[in-house]
């Protein structure tokens, strides 16, 4: 558990030399730039943030975070994730972003206990958000997730949100 949280420590805190990299977009793709909030709402789906509802804030700059949260019980299992994520724009059109950012999850299965022998995933990797239609965003992502039983995988995530502009 050290080890994943000192992880995203440390990925945090790198973060802040990205601002020096990044790259421009000219023509129409420029998007202006934030002036206040924008919040999103939709499903997100993936191993290092988990599955579930999710909430978006997109803050004025070029960062935002998005918290997962899902839970099923079927007769007396019950399997349940949660989950949050940090993007940094490194590029950002008007109907495109592309991103990157750490991600943790805690993952639960069981009735009387966790049946998940690594229950516990920190991600980082790249994803690209898509504009479908007006407020409607698609985001994929490819992670490279640890799993706390110690294996490393390289895994895709998807998600969907609505914008509230």
């Amino acid at each position: 558990m050290r080890f994943v949280l000192t992880i995203c420590f440390v990925s945090l805190i790198a973060l802040n030399g990205i601002a020096f990299a990044q790259v421009s977009v000219a023509g129409s793709q420029r998007a202006e730039g934030f002036n206040s909030a924008i919040y999103g709402l939709g499903f997100s789906a993936g191993p290092a943030s988990g599955i579930g509802i999710s909430f978006r804030n997109h803050l004025p700059s070029k960062s935002s975070y998005q918290i997962i949260a899902g839970i099923i019980k079927v007769k007396s299992n019950i399997s349940a994730s949660v989950g949050a994520e940090y993007q940094y724009d490194l590029v950002r059109g008007n109907t495109t972003r592309f991103y990157f950012g750490p991600s943790i999850s805690y993952f639960y299965s069981g009735e009387n206990g966790n049946t998940f022998e690594a229950p516990f995933r920190f991600g980082i990797g790249l994803g690209g958000e898509f504009d479908v239609q007006e407020a409607l965003h698609i985001s994929i992502e490819g992670v490279f997730t640890y799993f706390s039983d110690g294996s490393i995988v390289p895994l895709p995530q998807i998600a969907a949100h609505y914008y509230f502009y």
